[in-house]
């Protein structure tokens, strides 16, 4: 297994809750506030970054040396890019394939796209942003140490 089952618990631990701040704020601001769903989306998706990037930096990733705004522009870059992988499965599917009901949507989407999205987002997040290597993967830990 690439990266430890810490690694990979703390990358998924910090994960859903950056999911979760996307999806309360786009929610909030796509509702009472009444935003577009294109601004609402991009706001709730810089917001979802800066807490799975706090959230690496503080946790998962605590013990290597990544910081400041050249770590933080690559990790937002890893972030578009599986946000891409994830519009590319849709559009594959969607009108490549013609698979336009709902559920083969969300399925590939929302399932499969998530799924190669966070593969890559783990990949490029230890090796581009946080360069985790062969000295420093024996550190690397979940919240608790």
């Amino acid at each position: 297994m690439v990266g430890g089952r810490r690694e990979v618990l703390g990358f998924a631990a910090v994960g859903l809750l950056a999911y979760a701040a996307d999806l309360a704020l786009f929610t909030c601001l796509r509702g009472p506030a009444g935003l577009g769903p294109l601004t609402a989306k991009a706001v709730s998706f810089l917001a979802g970054c800066a807490v799975a990037y706090a959230g690496n930096a503080l946790g998962t990733y605590r013990h290597t040396r990544a910081g400041g705004p050249r770590a933080y522009a690559v990790f937002f870059a890893v972030n578009i890019a599986g946000a891409l992988v994830q519009l590319l499965c849709l559009t594959v599917s969607h009108y490549g394939l013609g698979l336009t009901s709902q559920r083969a949507d969300t399925l590939s989407g929302a399932v499969i796209g998530m799924a190669l999205a966070t593969v890559l987002r783990f990949w490029g997040t230890r090796t581009l942003v946080f360069r985790v290597g062969r000295r420093e993967r024996g550190r690397v830990g979940s919240w608790t140490g």
